[in-house]
């Protein structure tokens, strides 16, 4: 596992008479299959949160979950108080670290310390506050200020627990895991999708997914919690040695399926969010096909935005053809 390298999504722009006129996206993510398949399921199992930098936790727990499911123990959707707590940090992260330099300013290295802790110990009223506040009020401005796209037509997947899955897809396979899809088409995942776009900003596209995120803190803050929030996990055996977990982290819906061969691993299969949100036909190349591509600075600043808005769990890069 040394030197292992989780991808990236690689964004590749074309452009034609002074504008972009191809877009292509790809996440280049690794086949964790191969680096599972034929362990024992106990080792498996461990090694899966170490593959990731982000949602460890989240990986953890679904590959926990799926391990039980293919034993055939079954559990409801139910929220998870360790997956929920780092799909609020992550949240956090994104909010008092990312956003105020994607908009120009200096990262909120102290807030976001203290704020991950009063998470941690259950502080509610002080996060209140803070979200509340004088500063996240300016950056919630600032989005309005910049440069955005109308979300026309967004596509977002539907709330789905691990036995509702089943139904769309009754076994997963290294295809489905590389390009997802619900009902023939690509579609978007993460707290936008958990809202189904209402978040209160009607005609934004990068606001609206960041304000998504705020509002599950300001929920979380309120003591507003319930099943289907970020959090959220389930799991559901398929069939005899086959389970499937379905987790809500904070970039959206993950999906775990773990085959077995007696108490190793005959198959694995994992669905990220970053994989739905990073489709080739998702939305971020419709936001950037057609733009005044004649400065290629502010293409980049602009496809920074676009992807921040989408966030993905990898870094990512952009190249022009």
């Amino acid at each position: 596992m040394a030197g292992f390298d989780p991808g990236c999504v690689r964004l590749r722009l074309g452009s034609d008479n002074g504008r972009v006129s191809q877009v292509s996206v790809a996440s280049e993510r690794p086949a964790i299959a191969e680096q599972l398949r034929g362990r024992s399921a106990s080792e498996a199992v461990r090694l899966v949160p170490l593959l990731f930098a982000l949602c460890g936790k989240a990986q953890g727990h679904a590959a926990t979950l799926a391990l039980e499911a293919a034993r055939g123990v079954q559990c409801a959707p139910y929220l998870d108080t360790v997956i929920q707590q780092e799909a609020l940090r992550e949240h956090l992260r994104r909010w008092l670290l990312d956003l105020p330099v994607l908009l120009g300013g200096a990262a909120m290295q102290q807030e976001f310390v203290v704020a991950a802790g009063w998470v941690a110990k259950g502080q509610r009223e002080e996060l209140g506050t803070l979200l509340a506040g004088s500063r996240i009020d300016g950056l919630r401005r600032r989005l309005d200020e910049i440069e955005d796209v109308p979300d026309r037509l967004p596509r977002f997947l539907p709330p789905l627990d691990a036995r509702a899955t089943l139904v769309s897809w009754p076994r997963l396979d290294a295809s489905f895991c590389r390009l997802p899809h619900w009902q023939g088409a690509s579609a978007e995942t993460g707290a936008i999708a958990r809202r189904q776009g209402r978040v209160g900003m009607s005609g934004s596209t990068f606001a609206a997914r960041w304000l998504a995120r705020l509002e599950e803190l300001r929920d979380w803050a309120a003591g507003i919690e319930k099943v289907g929030a970020g959090g959220t996990a389930s799991a559901a055996s398929t069939e005899a040695g086959t389970g499937r977990s379905v987790v809500e982290t904070a970039r959206g819906v993950l999906i775990h399926e773990i085959v077995l061969d007696g108490e190793r691993i005959a198959d694995y299969f994992i669905v990220a969010p970053t994989e739905w949100n990073f489709h080739p036909s998702g939305p971020l190349g419709g936001w950037l096909m057609g733009r005044d591509a004649a400065d290629r600075d502010t293409v980049q600043t602009f496809a920074a935005r676009a992807v921040a808005a989408l966030d993905p769990c990898v870094r990512w890069e952009l190249e022009w053809s």
